[in-house]
């Protein structure tokens, strides 16, 4: 009998337990540290930046990023190969859930305030992120087949945050880059004020 084993590169199929092969695995590219940065930009071929065809998916994980100015958005924008200004088309959705510290109130729903509609606009992956001394944010953005010049940009994003009006708030996003142009650029920032500190750390999966 036949094992069938599914990832992100395909199906996969074994006769016997150990015999699968060709998983993918995540090769560490750069990391960014904030200090008070007013963007983070991964730029392909820039810095050691990798951000072409040499992997099909992109991870983008945040760690403890942390903004001068309280009550804020972090974002995220691209740049098509041989752009400037980080405008290209965004379609996206939205959804957030969170948890008040004082138990005083729970929310999970669609957030129309973070989606995009076909706009040139920074992508928000969060609302509200506080600046207090321990509030930070966490999470990733999963960036697909960015070198395509054949598809729409799909990608993913799930970040966790310290709201500034003291909640536990988790965003999802998704959406794409409506381009065929290969994406060879992100750039990350606040919506008002710069990075206080944390980083960025970006891998390739093979």
């Amino acid at each position: 009998m036949s094992i069938v084993k599914l990832n992100n590169r395909g199906v996969r199929s074994a006769t016997t337990f150990g015999s699968i092969t060709g998983l993918g695995s995540m090769v560490f590219i750069k990391k960014l540290t904030a200090s008070s940065s007013a963007t983070l930009s991964f730029v392909d071929g820039t810095s050691d930046v990798v951000l072409d065809n040499t992997y099909k998916e992109y991870l983008f994980i945040f760690n403890n990023i942390h903004p001068q100015n309280d009550d804020v958005i972090f974002q995220f924008q691209g740049n098509a190969a041989g752009g400037s200004g980080y405008n290209e088309t965004i379609t996206s959705t939205a959804f957030n859930v969170y948890q008040r510290e004082d138990d005083g109130g729970t929310v999970f729903g669609y957030h129309a305030g973070s989606d995009i509609a076909q706009g040139t606009g920074f992508q928000p992956l969060c609302e509200g992120l506080g600046s207090d001394n321990d509030h930070s944010l966490t999470g990733y953005l999963h960036l697909f087949n960015p070198s395509s010049t054949t598809f729409v940009k799909h990608w993913i994003a799930k970040t966790q945050f310290a709201h500034a009006s003291d909640r536990s708030y988790g965003m999802y996003t998704a959406g794409y880059f409506n381009t065929t142009s290969a994406i060879d650029e992100i750039q990350f920032k606040m919506a008002s004020g710069n990075i206080d500190a944390g980083d960025i750390c970006l891998y390739g999966i093979n």
